[in-house]
């Protein structure tokens, strides 16, 4: 009979892969609706490459800002927070789950979409699992509240109490600046939205609720809000 600890590894993993699936497949359609066909040619060529090469899929681990697998980032990984509590948000080394929703985040600068990196609030040394759908972050030191385990924008709120987190304390733990005027190293009058409406207040301020979908335009031109569809188990 399995142990307790052994069950609850058991389960955890089932989870791990449950939102790996989920989030490669929200992944697939956000580089369909950005790129169109030619985001599938890619990806078909890809899975080529890696069937080819023996898999679907393989492990490495990572300690410093992480490189993206195509398309420009906002910002990396270098200044986020490495495990000691930011606006009160813990780092701790396993996921909470008892209060667990999931969030969507895009930003455009200057009219171009920009990379949110994977591994938020997961901080080094990481454990990277390649998939088909990108990058997805098995684990890492130890887990903020809110973290990111894909490069897609979805950001997870896995919390052991129920509160409102902002997309200001995701910032913090990213450890870049978030304003009127800034989101991260780009700078120039910030148009947000929330659930495809306009959001007057400070970005800062923007409650990170269940499926919220948000999207900061810096600069000119300002895309019109774009719809993102979770998949299912996100």
């Amino acid at each position: 009979m399995a142990s307790r600890a052994e069950e609850k590894e058991r389960r955890r993993q089932e989870r791990l892969a449950g939102e790996r699936a989920a989030a490669g497949a929200a992944q697939r359609r956000r580089r369909l609706q950005m790129g169109g066909l030619a985001a599938v040619a890619v990806a078909v060529v890809v899975g080529v490459v890696i069937a080819v090469a023996g898999g679907s899929g393989s492990s490495h681990s990572s300690s410093g800002p992480n490189p993206s697998s195509g398309g420009a980032l906002l910002a990396s990984t270098a200044s986020e927070a490495t495990g000691q509590p930011v606006d009160g948000v813990q780092c701790q080394t396993s996921e909470q789950v008892i209060f667990h929703i999931h969030a969507h985040l895009a930003v455009f600068v200057n009219g171009a979409a920009k990379i949110i990196p994977y591994g938020i609030g997961i901080p080094p040394p990481r454990q990277v699992e390649q998939t088909q759908a990108g990058p997805f972050v098995l684990s890492g030191a130890c887990f903020y509240w809110l973290h990111s385990h894909t490069e897609d924008g979805i950001i997870h709120i896995e919390s052991p109490i129920q509160r409102v987190y902002t997309l200001g304390n995701y910032f913090d733990l990213w450890g870049q600046p978030l304003g009127p005027t800034q989101v991260g190293p780009a700078s120039g009058p910030v148009s947000a939205f929330v659930n495809g409406q306009p959001y007057t207040r400070d970005p800062r301020s923007i409650p990170l609720t269940a499926h919220a979908v948000v999207q900061l335009d810096v600069g000119t031109p300002k895309p019109a809000p774009a719809p993102f569809t979770f998949a299912g188990g996100l």
